[in-house]
């Protein structure tokens, strides 16, 4: 991709490099700490949360998830112990997931090694994607960039 390629090759080229990096994460979280990528996410904004819940509508647009898929998450972490369902007390339709004790614990201790992940991956982003060009990336993400800022 040459500079000024265009933002539609330039988005591309962030995307496909962005499936690469979750992809390799999603692995990654899933042979070290027995949780997929999705799941970990849900528990970082869970975590971060003052009650440490959210209803889980609101769960699913913070991870980008329709609410199929939502409640499918949920279930996951039911399973696992990491996450419990609770209703509203104004509101009985609506359901709140709340992180229990055991997934915090977890997301405390995968923290910083998936940071560092995150970090290996970038910063040797050639030798992980081999089949993506960091300069093309170089340069998409600078086009990008002066979208952002405009």
């Amino acid at each position: 991709m040459t500079r000024g390629a265009g933002v539609t090759t330039a988005w591309a080229t962030v995307a496909a490099f962005a499936y690469a990096v979750d992809a390799s994460l999603d692995s990654w979280l899933g042979d070290n700490y027995r949780v997929g990528l999705t799941e970990f996410r849900a528990l970082v904004v869970l975590h971060q949360e003052p009650d440490k819940e959210l209803r889980v509508n609101d769960l699913a647009q913070r991870v980008s998830l329709n609410p199929s898929s939502a409640t499918r998450l949920v279930s996951r972490l039911e399973a696992k112990g990491l996450a419990r369902r609770d209703l509203c007390p104004d509101d009985r339709r609506g359901v709140y997931v709340v992180i229990t004790e055991q997934g915090q614990a977890l997301t405390r201790e995968v923290r910083e090694p998936y940071e560092g992940r995150i970090r290996e991956l970038l910063g040797e982003a050639p030798t992980h994607f081999r089949h993506l060009d960091a300069r093309q990336l170089r340069d998409a993400l600078s086009e990008i960039q002066t979208l952002i800022g405009s």
